[in-house]
């Protein structure tokens, strides 16, 4: 019996399902890679897939080649994983939502016999992938909201000085630094004399508002760099802002959820910014 294969083909549908698990890989894991980085992560898993069909090996061999190499760059173009630990961490995000996509087209083609021919062609596993995508991206918003509070490692940097702390991963902060919008994190006095010491810094207000405090205002310190590490993964911050809590803490440091989805953000519209303003100032030759 021959078949007939189409390269372009099973390179398309092998690359856009490898790009829906990078994405939802990429939602559990700090969000560390970037949206270049996940398609050429993607197109290289689907590229190595495709040479069991172009080399002559042993079936066992050529397979077990493809499933290591394609694996090893999907992981490592998108993601770079600094330890092993971090390394086997997005493996097990990787093959979880492999076999959820895997099992919902055996699903949908077993249960519903009427969409079989339907899945043999491309927009067809596209759909179902499609839908499992979103199915998955539903659930692991849920999980997310549900972990929120937990403890993670942050490391807080100011020019030489590193103090590593727990924090505490906490829904119910919602702080705002007033005049940029950017979220703001609360740490201990202690952590505070230990970044600055006796400098003296300006800072900015932070209205606050907690059980059992009408209103207050706290202390807020831009801080230019921050790590964050959870499950052997880390993920670095620029110019953040922490505001200092006088009162004693259960824990180094209360970390704003919204850090880690909206710092990223942050740091690209300044990037974009001062690339504005360097343009225009090339342009008009304006001097200051």
């Amino acid at each position: 019996m021959v078949y007939e294969l189409y390269v372009d083909s099973l390179f398309l549908v092998n690359a856009v399902m490898n790009l829906y698990l990078l994405i939802l890989v990429n939602r559990s894991t700090l969000r560390t890679a970037t949206r270049r980085g996940m398609v050429l992560g993607a197109c290289a898993g689907a590229a190595v897939y495709l040479l069991p069909f172009l080399i002559e090996l042993p079936a066992w061999l050529k397979w077990s080649l493809a499933l290591v190499l394609g694996t090893g760059l999907m992981i490592g173009i998108p993601f770079r994983p600094k330890s092993i630990r971090a390394f086997l961490r997005i493996l097990r995000q990787l093959f979880w939502y492999s076999f959820l996509m895997g099992g919902l087209l055996l699903f949908a083609g077993g249960t519903m016999p009427f969409l079989q021919r339907f899945l043999t062609e491309i927009c067809g596993i596209l759909g179902i992938g499609a839908l499992g995508f979103l199915l998955a991206g539903y659930f692991q918003e849920a999980e997310r909201k549900r972990q929120n509070d937990s403890t993670c490692k942050v490391t807080l940097i100011y020019g030489g000085i590193r103090v590593s702390v727990s924090a505490l991963l906490d829904s119910g902060n919602s702080l705002r630094e007033p005049v940029s919008g950017k979220p703001v994190s609360v740490i201990d006095a202690k952590i505070y004399r230990s970044l600055w010491k006796d400098e003296q810094r300006p800072y900015r207000a932070i209205p606050y508002h907690s059980v059992g405090t009408s209103r207050g205002i706290l202390r807020g310190y831009l801080l230019p760099q921050m790590e964050v590490e959870v499950d052997g993964i880390s993920k670095s911050f620029q110019d953040v802002y922490v505001a200092v809590c006088e009162e004693e803490c259960r824990v180094g440091m209360i970390l704003n959820p919204s850090v880690l989805e909206e710092a990223q953000q942050y740091s690209k519209k300044q990037e974009t910014g001062k690339e504005h303003d360097t343009e225009s100032g090339n342009a008009g030759q304006t001097a200051v």
